[in-house]
């Protein structure tokens, strides 16, 4: 499924619905269909938003399914919208927390490289990550305001998992019961912000957490069965564009930690929460400190528009104000 939180009007409280075909089915609205025309009311149940829905997701995921296929043989236009005339937002808009982790080796290895560092042998036995701020979430086309004080302003091309049922201490082989599905990622960086913090131990911090963007949609583990290679890694194109160019160009299967040792890391000695957010990192060539301003046209600037594209998780895409 293609689950998403969304307004149609500016004033009006989020809604949770999933993507079939061009249409986004309101929830409730589908809810209410189907109890007066089949008599059904099952999916009444089902909250009125994702994150409340992901306390109790394997309860509720198995619900939405057989909601999905039900929808599909009823007139859509009694309980959808065309995906054009809504405004998306991060699939979880306030979520618990936000972890980012670091996992793409030849990212790490170009961001150490341009601060005159050799890679560290602890960072292929550890999956690390810091803490960014889980209140500044913009969805798909949303506008992303320029951050002050800031001279060099790049995207991050990431792809993201969204957390379930959660708990405290999973092991990497038990991980894939708590995600819940994954969307796309930009990690939004203020470089010059970044170059001052890094030399002190301690941040990003302000660096990092005026804005991050998630979206469109979360898309659930069963829709992409069929996307894993034969080592064992999601194979899903990554790409960004600036304005229309192809800056970047990446795959998920070059992630050197797994989202399983992602989540053994983060759950140790704490509880993953439902509708956390666990990012991947960068992807290789994914950020313009990577690839270099003069080889890409220069930082991102107001006015431009950032393009993120995941295979079958959608385009993300903002444009700085």
């Amino acid at each position: 499924m293609k689950l998403l939180t969304y307004i149609k009007d500016e004033n009006e409280q989020p809604l949770f619905g999933f993507k079939v075909n061009d249409f986004i089915v309101d929830i409730r609205k589908g809810a209410e269909w189907i109890n007066q025309d089949q008599g059904n009311d099952k999916f009444l149940t089902i909250p009125n938003d994702l994150k409340t829905a992901l306390e109790e997701w394997n309860h509720f995921f198995p619900i939405l399914k057989e909601m999905q296929e039900t929808v599909q043989n009823g007139d859509l236009s009694k309980f959808s919208h065309a995906e054009s005339d809504l405004k998306i937002l991060p699939p979880i808009i306030n979520p618990p927390s936000f972890r980012d982790f670091y996992a793409f080796e030849q990212h790490v290895r170009a961001a150490r490289k341009l601060r005159g560092l050799e890679m560290h042998p602890d960072w292929f036995k550890i999956a690390i990550f810091y803490f960014s701020n889980p209140n500044c979430c913009y969805g798909h086309g949303q506008e992303i305001p320029y951050p002050s004080n800031t001279t060099e302003l790049d995207f991050e091309l990431e792809f993201a998992i969204i957390i379930g049922d959660g708990g405290s201490n999973i092991k990497a082989n038990d991980a894939a019961e708590v995600i819940a599905g994954y969307t796309i990622l930009n990690d939004w960086s203020s470089r010059n912000l970044q170059r001052e913090e890094m030399p002190l131990s301690l941040g990003p911090a302000k660096g990092k957490d005026f804005a991050s963007s998630f979206g469109p949609y979360m898309v659930t583990p069963d829709e992409l069965e069929d996307a894993w290679d034969n080592n064992g890694k999601l194979d899903l194109r990554m790409t960004c564009h600036v304005n229309g160019k192809l800056i970047s160009d990446g795959n998920t299967n070059d992630l050197y930690h797994s989202f399983g040792n992602m989540i053994e890391r983060a759950s140790m000695n704490t509880k993953l929460m439902p509708g956390e957010y666990i990012g991947s990192g960068t992807v290789g060539t994914g950020c313009i400190l990577e690839l270099r301003p003069e080889n890409t046209g220069g930082w991102v600037q107001k006015g431009d528009t950032v393009t993120l594209e995941v295979e079958r998780l959608g385009k993300l895409e903002n444009t700085i104000v």
